[in-house]
């Protein structure tokens, strides 16, 4: 049950001008869903947050998985007949959210942090390093060690990490996006 008095009729405003998506646009044709690989995973498909987003329903949706689970990988917005880029609708979502506390994936802001850090600094996702750093970070060193030993056999966690042509221009853009947010 939708309590009316917790919606925040501003928040759908908010995270249109913070995304620069049109997301009165969607009409709810489960496009997006269609196609999302995590979606099964998740407590919401993308364009249920969408719909919860039109309505104010900001704490239902920062508290949700799926803003943490979306792998930005496009599919949902290549579906869109709208043309609605809703990794960028997540991306604001997950910023939103680092400032709360409660109800969400209890690791998932530290492993985002940890993996844009990854892509920043190097330009793409070193994923051992990356892993590293996320297991020292949340103190569970042990529990994924046989999916880790499998991973690595199978050549998925190299120990040396191809490096890009342009780091400096891959920094700007997160400097971009940075200034962007933080206005």
């Amino acid at each position: 049950m939708i309590n009316l008095t917790n919606l925040d009729h501003e928040f759908s405003s908010l995270v249109k001008e913070k995304s620069g998506q049109s997301i009165e646009l969607c009409f709810q044709c489960q496009k997006c869903a269609s196609g999302c690989p995590m979606g099964e995973l998740t407590d919401y498909y993308p364009h249920q947050i969408i719909r919860m987003v039109q309505f104010g329903m900001r704490e239902r949706v920062l508290q949700s998985k799926a803003i943490w689970l979306c792998l930005s990988c496009e599919a949902c917005s290549v579906r869109c007949p709208n043309e609605i880029k809703i990794p960028a609708v997540m991306d604001v979502l997950r910023a939103m959210a680092e400032t709360k506390t409660s109800g969400r994936e209890k690791n998932a802001p530290v492993f985002h942090k940890i993996f844009l850090n990854s892509i920043k600094s190097s330009g793409r996702v070193h994923e051992a390093v990356m892993m590293v750093k996320y297991k020292l970070k949340t103190g569970d060193l042990f529990s994924d060690i046989p999916l880790g030993l499998r991973m690595f056999r199978k050549g998925k966690l190299p120990l040396i990490s191809k490096g890009v042509k342009n780091k400096r221009e891959i920094k700007k853009i997160f400097n971009r996006v940075e200034q962007k947010y933080s206005e």
